[in-house]
């Protein structure tokens, strides 16, 4: 398969949460020309169900950027000094005082918008939690709820459930992805 070259990157604009660069890329069709592209850190999303397998662990919240209220589970930036799988688990505890139990398992990695944004996504399923407290991370305050997964698939087709990560996350445990092989 033919692939795109790429012949350089300027940067047009940087901070710690994004950076909008300009890449000069080469594809197939012989075509050369300046790309945008924007990059953001790694995202860590933690889906936490509950012991009883039968509930998710959500927040209900007014996402401004896109003008929307509806579901997301806890998940965030991943530090420089952390694995992806201790991001879900510290953005759960700062975001809805719940403190996953056990490993998670990562359920899937991803980027959602490859052709445009580059900002890698992990997703890991818990299972069981414990709340240690009141949620830390005012900026993210939202209802925090337990879902029956029974309304997910309903959550899904009324375009309640948000982001990405929380979506694929979702999918991956009614698929039974997080299930131990």
């Amino acid at each position: 398969m033919p692939l795109t070259q790429v012949f350089g990157e300027r940067v047009l604009y940087d901070n710690p949460w994004v950076r909008l660069v300009q890449v000069e890329i080469e594809p197939p069709d012989g075509h050369r020309f300046w790309h945008h592209v924007v990059r953001l850190q790694t995202v860590s999303t933690a889906i936490v169900v509950d012991d009883a397998g039968e509930r998710v662990l959500l927040m209900r919240r007014h996402r401004f950027a896109t003008n929307q209220i509806g579901w997301d589970a806890p998940g965030g930036i991943v530090g420089s000094d952390e694995s992806p799988q201790a991001a879900a688990v510290r953005e759960t505890i700062e975001e809805t005082g719940w403190k996953p139990r056990g490993e998670g398992r990562p359920v899937a990695g991803f980027q959602p918008m490859p052709g445009m944004v580059d900002t890698p996504h992990e997703v890991f399923v818990f299972h069981g939690a414990e709340q240690i407290g009141e949620p830390t991370d005012a900026e993210e305050a939202a209802l925090i709820e337990w879902v029956p997964l029974t309304r997910i698939t309903g959550l899904i087709q009324t375009r309640e459930v948000l982001g990405s990560g929380t979506l694929v996350g979702l999918l991956a445990v009614l698929a039974g992805l997080d299930a131990e092989a």
